[in-house]
């Protein structure tokens, strides 16, 4: 008879053991137990911790609750301005009602892929180039509204969603490549064409200060020099001021060449006479010494009448050299 008991208590002790066994459920924290009770959903949804459950009556589900990184493939589209790119992008989401992403969708994870799948070509479609590679932020945003609208009736919500990358075709890059060195290059020209006329401004200034004083030129080519030979080059190239060539020139103009002396106006009218009295008095070709000649001993009346046929020594200056020589012979 004890042993009968014996066997019974043992036999009763081994089915609460395996009751409570299969009774016996653990919640973590990041967790909650959704229980359906012969395929219905109970109230109440268990939270993190120890609980019981009516085996082989009730069945309970774990939802994690922690926020899912959920990446989205490469999705191919043509933007509004008719560019061929590929977008890929990542959704961060969380469960926020367990009930619901169990009972309203068969797999949530799945169902918000394919969801921002679609959201994201068509973000493609409805933006610009320009817009995909600049304004991410407000493509961001508009992608999150998108993908979130359909997601909140599935208990899950949408925490952010993130454009990673975008792949244009290699003959793209390269033609933006040259409309931003372009742009580049009109930036420098427009930068250099403003330095230029400031430094004309100031340098305009300087040459007006300079021309006040003069000794302010020569204090000027001084220190250009001096800057030039701190260099320690063999050979010196030193300007020279156009106004000083000028100087020199309207100078040496003025003075009469080195070696002659001035020349007053009586013997300029002279030396004309005196030179064709010479030519007559002394012809150039050998004379017969038996024949009288009248020229190499020219008497009074003879030297008057030669005289008043040649022409003054002030005509002659009036007259070119030329027309002078051929009045003389």
């Amino acid at each position: 008879m004890v042993e009968e008991l014996v066997t019974a208590g043992v036999a009763v002790a081994s089915a609460g053991v395996l009751y409570a066994a299969a009774a016996a459920r653990v919640v973590k924290q990041y967790e909650r137990g959704v229980v359906f009770r012969l395929g219905r959903l109970t109230s109440s949804v268990r939270g993190p911790g120890f609980t019981v459950i009516v085996p082989f009556v009730d069945k309970i589900r774990k939802v994690n609750m922690q926020i899912v990184t959920l990446p989205i493939p490469a999705q191919e589209g043509i933007t509004r301005d008719n560019v061929t790119v590929r977008v890929d992008a990542v959704v961060y989401f969380k469960v926020v009602d367990a009930a619901e992403a169990i009972i309203q969708v068969e797999d949530y994870r799945f169902a918000v892929s394919q969801m921002a799948q679609t959201s994201l070509r068509s973000i493609i479609g409805k933006s610009d180039l320009d817009d995909l590679l600049s304004n991410r932020e407000q493509l961001n945003q508009g992608l999150e509204l998108m993908i979130d609208s359909p997601a909140m009736g599935w208990g899950v919500q949408i925490d952010r969603v993130e454009i990673k990358d975008v792949s244009l075709p290699e003959t793209m890059k390269r033609s933006m490549a040259r409309q931003a060195e372009a742009d580049r290059e009109r930036r420098a020209r427009i930068i250099n064409a403003d330095a230029e006329l400031q430094a004309s401004k100031k340098l305009a200034e300087a040459a007006g200060v300079m021309s006040e004083q003069p000794a302010a030129l020569q204090l000027r080519l001084l220190q250009t020099v001096v800057a030039v030979a701190a260099e320690k080059n063999s050979t010196l190239v030193l300007p020279f001021p156009v106004e000083l060539l000028r100087f020199l020139e309207r100078a040496q103009s003025q003075q009469p060449p080195p070696g002659v002396p001035p020349v007053e106006p009586a013997q300029v009218a002279r030396a004309p006479q005196d030179g064709v009295r010479r030519e007559i008095a002394e012809p150039s070709g050998p004379s017969d010494p038996s024949e009288p000649s009248e020229l190499s001993e020219p008497s009074g009346s003879s030297e008057q009448s030669v005289r008043e046929q040649l022409p003054s020594a002030a005509s002659l200056l009036e007259l070119g050299p030329d027309r002078a020589n051929s009045r003389q012979d």
